[in-house]
């Protein structure tokens, strides 16, 4: 069913065919390109200083003092060498995503193999312990948010791709495709027996901005392109910081990573055009270019501009929201919460911010039509059901300790939460 262009815009006495004169005639806080990208390298390398481990040295092994006046200091020394040191050994244990058999395989062999277990079937890999002492391997051990930093490079690889696959399968009728979806998602919306669900337009949203509120508006615009990279980062970046153990943040990192690649699969096979794309007389703008306030990690010709479903940009503010929720104690009721033993205004401050920050998001992606309610409701469902299912990428971690193997390198033992504690 194709959406009547005139039943977006009757609710508004003006016609929404352009942006108003008094709008944003002159860009508002235009940012250099570079500036998103500094900002985020900033927060990666600060990220990779903060959470490094203050008592090793890449080229020394465990810092510590040793008396000159003590009868054993050999015997100090060697259980030096060997690596016994309090804070490694009691918070950097096993962490729930690296299984016992990890660091504690017990056996005549100096380097023993590593026990996977991957869809019921019993997997032997080779150790990669004899690596540590490979200046990669120490760098890797001080530095353990490296790791982070490749998985966050090869899931923004992945989107990039995104764009190629879809103009491959649909060739050069992926803009009529995407066009259609968008119209057909408007139609639901609006005449399907479920539009008791939508009482207000997406168009009528932006239409109030518009008209009432154009200067809010260009603060939600540069909310929108600077806030979903920079802000996603700095918070994946903070929680592997500050989370009380390293297997809670690694179920909050597989979350997002396999909701990402959900997404990635539906903006390949279902491309859909955000309503500040379609033809003019359905009425929506483009509030977010006429600012100049594209973001530079959406310019590009590898950028997919028809991935409307499911938006990303809710997703995301979902997943952390739910997150700081859950250690504000949100949801102790449904006997899932966790007890936090924080003060009780940080718990107040998560709390808020877990429940404002995606109705801020959804507010936004509505307000500068980037996206429709369809779009929002759909990443929901996806962010749940990659909840769900995270640990889906435990498969992979037999071929993550060959991909070790060959680079000649040991994992790092993360430090998920030793610098917040400390």
């Amino acid at each position: 069913m194709e959406v009547p262009p005139l039943s977006l815009s009757t609710s508004s006495p003006t016609p929404l065919t352009s942006a108003p004169p008094d709008f944003n005639s002159d860009p508002a806080w235009k940012l250099p390109g570079w500036f998103e990208p500094v900002v985020v390298a900033c927060i990666l390398f600060g990220a990779c200083y903060f959470t490094r481990r203050r008592r090793y040295s890449v080229f020394g092994g465990v810092r510590k003092r040793i008396s000159i006046l003590d009868d054993d200091s050999v015997s100090s020394r060697n259980a030096l060498l060997s690596g016994s040191d309090t804070e490694l050994s009691s918070r950097e244990s096993s962490d729930g995503e690296d299984d016992d058999s990890y660091y504690s395989d017990i056996s005549t062999l100096k380097n023993p193999p590593k026990r996977r277990s991957c869809c019921g079937i019993t997997f032997w890999t080779p150790n990669t312990s004899r690596f540590k002492d490979n200046w990669h391997s120490r760098v890797l051990h001080k530095f353990p948010f490296l790791l982070e930093m490749f998985y966050w490079v090869i899931t923004y690889i992945i989107y990039r791709l995104t764009h190629i696959f879809a103009q491959l399968y649909f060739e050069k009728s992926i803009w009529d495709v995407a066009q259609a979806n968008g119209l057909r998602i408007l139609a639901f919306e609006q005449f399907s027996p479920f539009r008791f669900a939508f009482p207000v337009m997406e168009i009528q949203v932006q239409n109030w901005f518009l008209q009432n509120h154009p200067l809010f508006l260009t603060i939600l615009n540069k909310f929108y392109a600077l806030i979903h990279i920079p802000g996603s980062v700095y918070f994946m970046a903070w929680y592997y910081y500050a989370a009380p153990r390293h297997a809670i943040f690694a179920k909050v990192r597989r979350t997002v990573t396999l909701c990402n690649l959900l997404a990635f699969v539906v903006f390949t096979m279902y491309p859909c055009m955000p309503p500040r794309l379609l033809p003019k007389e359905y009425g929506f703008i483009d509030t977010v270019r006429r600012d100049s306030a594209e973001s530079v990690w959406m310019a590009g010709k590898f950028v997919n501009h028809l991935a409307a479903m499911p938006s990303m940009h809710f997703g995301y503010s979902f997943m952390i929201g739910v997150t700081c929720l859950y250690h504000a104690g949100a949801f102790r009721w449904l006997g899932c919460g966790y007890e936090n033993k924080s003060s009780k205004g940080l718990r107040i401050a998560l709390g808020v911010f877990g429940a404002m920050y995606p109705l801020a998001l959804l507010t936004t992606i509505v307000a500068t039509a980037n996206h429709y309610y369809m779009d929002v409701i759909v990443a929901i469902f996806v962010a749940t059901f990659s909840l769900l299912c995270n640990r889906v990428f435990m498969v992979f971690v037999p071929l993550e300790d060959l991909l070790f193997w060959c680079l000649r390198v040991e994992r790092p033992r993360h430090n998920t939460g030793v610098g917040f504690k400390r």
